[in-house]
């Protein structure tokens, strides 16, 4: 149905986007992309298909809802809710495909003072749909480094806290095989729904993406050198037997002058379509835990870029 006052132009359907709002009714530029200077890194984003558009919808306020519930008035009533699935996680079980971008902090990136890190969540097209935040003090963030403990916030362009991550103290090393790296996924907060645990290996960072119960479902596994040396580094999603790869979480080269100067780093997560939108709020949480152990810059400690430096 096309918005007042205006005419749906033929083969351009609206769809609503991230934050509720219905994309204006005229064409938008060919390519498949909402902005080229927006759109992922080329090679990502395998399999993409520019003649069908996602739904991009991320579900908003019902009609008449208040300010004081969080809402905007006169917003759009929400999409049907999908048994078992968290609140704010609806848009996740329409998407394979999410990018993250650190956020640039000019502190941070001029006299090395580390700050609470903060990401952008988008879609293919280059469009925000969730946004996270570190939380904790900074005694530990200037003195524990990229081994430091946190709990981080993800919230949807509403600013609805739909994800905590909680990650503890743990050590890194292969000699320490009992004190690994691992994280808990809430979805919303107060409710676990899975785990990301660092398997002992001692040339491989291996992973186990657990559900909520601790059963392992799916396993990640990442090079033996975690170092983007002009490419990307690639930590291949496998099943459970670790046999078949069904995605992967790329960190992806940033360019010459981010990469040395900056700590901004920019991954991709592929996973399959049909996959439990819990087990998706887990991959993004083992995404922030593969950032922090390889790709974390605190001052003039040089990051790591394998399970034994």
């Amino acid at each position: 149905m096309s918005a007042p006052g205006y005419s749906s132009p033929p083969n351009q359907p609206l769809f609503p986007q991230p934050g509720g709002h219905a994309a204006p009714p005229y064409p938008v530029p060919a390519g498949g992309y909402g902005d080229p200077s927006q759109a992922p890194p080329p090679g990502f984003s395998m399999g993409y298909n520019q003649g069908q558009p996602p739904v991009m919808y991320q579900p908003g306020p019902a009609p008449g809802q208040g300010l004081e519930y969080g809402g905007i008035p006169m917003g759009i009533s929400p999409a049907p809710v999908a048994v078992g699935v968290p609140p704010g996680l609806e848009y996740l079980t329409q998407i394979d495909q999410v990018l993250i971008h650190q956020k640039v902090e000019l502190l941070e990136a001029f006299i090395g003072f580390e700050t609470n890190n903060q990401y952008e969540i988008k879609n293919t097209l280059g469009q925000k749909i969730y946004k996270a935040k570190e939380k904790n003090d900074c005694c530990t963030r200037n003195c524990c480094g990229s081994l430091r403990s946190f709990d981080m916030k993800i919230t949807d362009n509403m600013d609805r806290e739909v994800i905590r991550l909680i990650r503890p103290f743990r050590c890194v090393s292969c000699c320490c095989p009992c004190c690994l790296q691992e994280m808990e996924v809430q979805a919303p907060p107060g409710t676990t729904v899975g785990f990301v645990k660092q398997d002992w290996h001692p040339f491989l960072p291996k992973f186990s993406i657990q559900g909520a119960d601790g059963q392992t479902l799916l396993r990640l596994e990442g090079p033996c050198f975690a170092c983007n040396c002009c490419g990307d580094v690639n930590f291949e999603l496998k099943g459970k037997d670790g046999d078949q790869s069904i995605g992967r979480i790329s960190k992806q080269w940033s360019g010459l002058l981010k990469e040395v100067f900056t700590d901004t780093d920019n991954f991709g997560i592929q996973f399959p379509m049909d996959l439990d939108v819990k087990i998706k709020a887990v991959l993004m949480g083992a995404c922030f835990l593969i950032d922090f152990m390889f790709f974390e810059k605190v001052g003039e400690a040089n990051q790591r870029s394998s399970v034994f430096s």
